[in-house]
């Protein structure tokens, strides 16, 4: 077959084209700028593209006005709708040998990201790629994942139900500073800034919280008008702090917390039935609508859970438990009340 030389005008793209390579075509563009029009498009009979559509694309951004071409004539209908399939998928079963690639590419006079190379990666030491990776596995704690220690669709890990009454609880934030531990549990039912630090090096604070009747996990918030993915986010993160904090002695007691009905799907996972929980009710009679969510919530926890035992931090609103409860005040209202604020 000879290659011919047709006014792109002439040609025309194939409207059921499968292939979107929309992002190709800047790429396609610099290899023909730098190197030229190599490769031609081949049409068929009536110069619809079979192959080349991208190259089609890329010539018409800098402005060729003739492109070479191949007519297809020795081929079906059938061929022809065979071989454009054909052609686009063989390029996806070629893979890289990327030691052969990097050596390939690094004396290069040519930016090769003009032709979607990520040259700052093939050209990184293959040590350095693995400094990379543990730097993300500790980024996300995911050297402390046990996927046969979790529970549930979103692989929430489990923490193992205990008992725990202490008498009071202090705020994460006051854990550094504070002497007295007997009888004192930890809790997170304070802004998600003073405490996203355990989260981003749980092993320090380990050591902190060991000593204390209790810890209650992690309370990061779940807020009506975040993604539901942050949502899930959030429930997995209080999980694999409070079976870290388990796993190397501290007695854990999980903290409920839950959203608008669809949490429910998730956000009581991992926790095992029975034993301690600890929920907040500070907030919840601002308005009758965040009652009738907490009070939902609480429903299906104890429908769910069947805990022997809530401690509830925030004092009573009225809700009747069919367990045994511990109401703590919120200390900094206490504190407001006695000053007279």
């Amino acid at each position: 077959m000879n290659i011919v030389q047709l006014p792109i005008e002439e040609l025309t793209p194939y409207e059921n084209n499968p292939r979107n390579n929309k992002n190709a075509i800047k790429y396609v563009a610099n290899s023909i700028r730098d190197f030229g029009f190599k490769s031609p498009i081949i049409l068929d009979t009536n110069k619809v593209i079979i192959c080349g559509h991208t190259r089609y694309e890329a010539a018409k951004t800098l402005g060729y006005t003739h492109v070479p071409c191949i007519v297809a004539s020795d081929l079906t209908e059938s061929q022809v709708k065979a071989y454009r399939l054909a052609d686009n998928k063989v390029a996806e079963m070629a893979k890289w040998d990327y030691d052969l690639l990097s050596f390939e590419i690094q004396d290069l006079s040519f930016d090769m990201e003009d032709f979607g190379f990520d040259v700052e990666r093939l050209l990184t030491p293959a040590d350095e790629k693995e400094n990379e990776r543990e730097r993300t596995m500790d980024a996300y704690n995911l050297h402390d994942y046990d996927s046969g220690n979790v529970e549930g669709f979103y692989q929430m890990p489990i923490i193992t139900r205990t008992y725990a009454k202490p008498s009071e609880l202090i705020g994460f934030n006051y854990v550094k500073t504070n002497k007295k531990k007997e009888g004192q549990g930890v809790h997170f039912f304070i802004d998600d800034y003073q405490f996203e630090r355990i989260w981003n090096d749980p092993d320090k604070y380990v050591d902190m919280l060991i000593p204390y009747e209790c810890v209650l996990t992690p309370d990061f918030s779940l807020y009506t008008e975040m993604p539901m993915a942050m949502k899930i986010w959030n429930v997995y993160r209080s999980r694999l702090i409070g079976q870290i904090l388990q796993q190397n002695g501290a007695n854990v007691v999980p903290t409920l917390s839950w959203c608008e009905r669809d949490t429910f799907a998730f956000c009581f996972d991992g926790i095992e039935p029975g034993g301690t929980v600890a929920v907040s009710t500070i907030g919840v009679k601002r308005s009758d609508d965040a009652y009738l969510m907490w009070s939902e919530g609480m429903d299906e926890a104890i429908r769910k859970l069947k805990p022997e035992h809530v401690i509830v931090y925030g004092g009573d609103i009225g809700y009747q438990f069919p367990c045994e409860v511990t109401y703590i005040q919120n200390a900094v209202t206490e504190r407001m009340k006695k000053s007279g604020r």
